[in-house]
């Protein structure tokens, strides 16, 4: 069962503006990984379940959050279906994120009142969303789109929350065009959580490029 509610997630999402995701199949580098996350100020995981059994790894990687990092939330994306999404809520994700716009997990994530985040492409997929209960849509592929996109979609519609996946990058420059388009908040996946020469996650990298895209979010939005 999810510990947070989904207004509790919408409020965190606002007010870092980033979601960091990444899905990898050894419990023990999803451990270190979070923690440098947590150490460069992030409260937010996106676990993308690509892998066999990572509905364990899941499992796994939430109760040491919930034991170990206090205001460390943590959902699931790459959901496909509903049953899937089913079993990650009972896990206790708090959100879940889709590649697609999917009518039956939006039925039951509402049941359950967890956010839910689908991937559309269109504005009359944002609207559908929207007419389903979505708070957060993701536009996905982000880069695909670009910020002038998020503009376009925010003029006839300014109370829509959009969340660009895909195409992020953790530099002054590319946040500054996405939060000056009018997005909520984004996700950066392989950009953020690097790996060094040697094939091995850069955790000091990572907490340092947390804690800096964190401070230019937050100094963009001054």
């Amino acid at each position: 069962m999810a510990k947070y509610s989904r207004l509790e997630v919408i409020n965190v999402m606002s007010k870092t503006g980033l979601v960091p995701l990444f899905y990898d199949s050894d419990i023990e580098h999803c451990k270190s990984i979070l923690n440098a996350l947590y150490k460069g100020g992030a409260r937010l995981l996106e676990f993308t379940a690509r892998g066999d059994f990572a509905e364990d790894i899941f499992a796994k990687l939430n109760i040491y959050a919930l034991a170990k990092l206090p205001g460390m939330i943590l959902g699931v994306g790459s959901v496909t279906d509903a049953a899937s999404a089913s079993r990650y809520m009972a896990l206790g994700a708090n959100f879940i994120v889709t590649p697609v716009l999917r009518e039956d997990i939006a039925i039951v994530c509402n049941r359950r009142k967890v956010l839910w985040s689908p991937g559309c492409g269109s504005l009359s997929e944002i609207a559908k969303a929207e007419e389903l209960g979505c708070e957060v849509v993701k536009l996905f592929p982000g880069g695909i789109y670009g910020p002038d996109f998020v503009k376009a979609i925010k003029a006839p519609q300014p109370w829509t929350s959009i969340m660009p996946t895909g195409g992020v990058s953790p530099t002054k420059e590319n946040l500054s065009q996405w939060f000056d388009a009018g997005v909520t908040c984004v996700g950066i996946g392989s950009k953020l959580i690097k790996k060094d020469a040697n094939g091995d996650y850069d955790l000091e990298s990572i907490e340092t490029t947390t804690r800096d895209a964190l401070q230019i979010i937050e100094a963009i939005r001054k």
